[in-house]
Parts: C-alpha cells; sequence; structure tokens
C-alpha cells in the first residue's frame, strides 16, 4: 500500500489570515505539522493557493503543489495535489494509495493517530477513514454541546452511522447534565483517509441536503452511500483556528 499525506494549506482565513506561516517556537506553523506527518509517512506534500507558503514549505526543504484558489474544501484540493503529483495513475494503482488528508493547522498531531488511521486500511473494504477520541464521563454538558465540536456515532463494525454538530445521541429522560456519564460520547477529529479511486468520487458529489444544514462535508459521503471506518484516539490536538489560539499553542508547546 501507497501512502500519500497532503496538507492543505490557505494563506486566506477570516479568523486568522497568514495562519500557515504564523510563527510557533520559531517555525511556521505548517513547518511543525509537515515534521510531525513526516514521522510516519514518507511521502509528505503541502497543497497550497499561495505562493508565499509554497516558498516556505521549499525553503524548509519540504515538498509543496500549487493549487487552485476556488477550491471549495480541502478534500477537493487534496484532490487535485494528488492528481499533480500522481500524473495519469492507472486504475489499479489508485486502489492500492491512500492519500492521508491533514489539516495544516493542526500543529500537534501525534505519530500514534496517524498510524491509527494508517491501520483503517489493513481492511481491504476501507475507502475513507476518520478518527474520533471519547469523551471524558466528567465533560460538562456545555462542552459537550459546543456546535463547534462534531459529534458521531458509529455501528457495531466501527463505521460511521452520522456526525452532527448537536449531541447525539439524545438521552431521553435523563438530564442533560448527566449524559456524559451516562454514554460513551465521541468527539470528531478532522483527519481524514481515502483510497485515491474513492477520493477522486467524492469530489464529483454535489453538496447534499445534509450537509448544507450542519457544515459538515462528511455527510455527503455518508448520504451518498459511502462508509467511513473510525479510529479511535485518547490523545487530544490543540487546532489554531484563532491569533488566541496561537498563543495557547505557544504556552502548551514550552509547557507553560
Amino acid at each position: 500500500m501507497r501512502y500519500i499525506a497532503i496538507i492543505p494549506a490557505r494563506f486566506a482565513s477570516t479568523r486568522f489570515p497568514g495562519k500557515p506561516l504564523a510563527p510557533l517556537a520559531g517555525k511556521p506553523v505548517v513547518q511543525h505539522v509537515y515534521e510531525r506527518v513526516s514521522e510516519v509517512f514518507a511521502e509528505v506534500y503541502v497543497a497550497t493557493d499561495d505562493e508565499r507558503i509554497f516558498q516556505a514549505v521549499e525553503g524548509f526543504r519540504g515538498h509543496a503543489v500549487l493549487t487552485r484558489g476556488d477550491h471549495r474544501s480541502g478534500t477537493d484540493r487534496c484532490f487535485e495535489a494528488y492528481q499533480k503529483v500522481c500524473a495519469g495513475p492507472s486504475v489499479d494503482s489508485t486502489t492500492q494509495t491512500v492519500v492521508v488528508n491533514v489539516q495544516g493547522d493542526e500543529p500537534f498531531i501525534a505519530a500514534a493517530q496517524l498510524e491509527a488511521i494508517k491501520g483503517c486500511f489493513a481492511d481491504a473494504a476501507v475507502d475513507i477513514a476518520t478518527l474520533v477520541k471519547p469523551f471524558p464521563a466528567d465533560t460538562p454538558f456545555p462542552v459537550l454541546e459546543n456546535p463547534n465540536t462534531p459529534k458521531v456515532v458509529l455501528d457495531d463494525r466501527g463505521y460511521a452511522m452520522c456526525f452532527s454538530r448537536s449531541v447525539i445521541p439524545y438521552l431521553r429522560g435523563v438530564p442533560c447534565e448527566q449524559w456524559p456519564a451516562r454514554h460513551r460520547y465521541l468527539k470528531h477529529i478532522g483527519l481524514y483517509a481515502y483510497r485515491a479511486s474513492v477520493l477522486g468520487q467524492i469530489t464529483q458529489l454535489p453538496p447534499g441536503d445534509l450537509e448544507q444544514c450542519e457544515s459538515l462535508e462528511q455527510l455527503r459521503w455518508l448520504q451518498a452511500g459511502y462508509r467511513i471506518k473510525v479510529a479511535e484516539t485518547d490523545l487530544d490536538t490543540v487546532g489554531i483556528d484563532t491569533p488566541e489560539d496561537l498563543l495557547v499553542a505557544e504556552r502548551w508547546l514550552t509547557g507553560k
């Protein structure tokens, strides 16, 4: 099996313009991500629509791919980068290649998390994989119900049944503050991997109504009939969405 890790990185961001190049402990954020991903995967590329990011990656001797600026999502950007890296792949090779989509604002992504999602493809039936982390039983309900933290429910074989910004499942007859202690809720971690053949297919799908309701891209795939295998991690990550998050990451990195 061939694994290609792709890190989508845009300069434009409503909440934090230039985020991939923001300095974190003396390195740009995207370099931290690249170096961590390189611990697990031999082929790693940053997919960007910005020449400044491209030059920065080349500057730390990484590999970068320039992509269009009009992509709807990181998944679409990943597919363009994959096509450029593997120009003209045969159908057989696409079924034996897995593309791993690592968010460019996750400088603390752990090798164990990457290995967990990689391990999903030991099963030849798996086409798409992602990660979850259980909420602790003492999680305050306001944290559980935060819509910025999508939740997942799984079937008995470890495939996702649904993702939602709402708390799922609803515990009927149980006070909401008791929910985290009464059920094992799962937080979605936005790390994806796809067989290259499937990646090409899902980028051609029109947005689904469930996706548009929740603004969760993976609901488009589920609604279209694709199955998503889920691996579990007990590790937390510190994502960077705002300049304030960068300060938190800096303190976390320096042990303060």
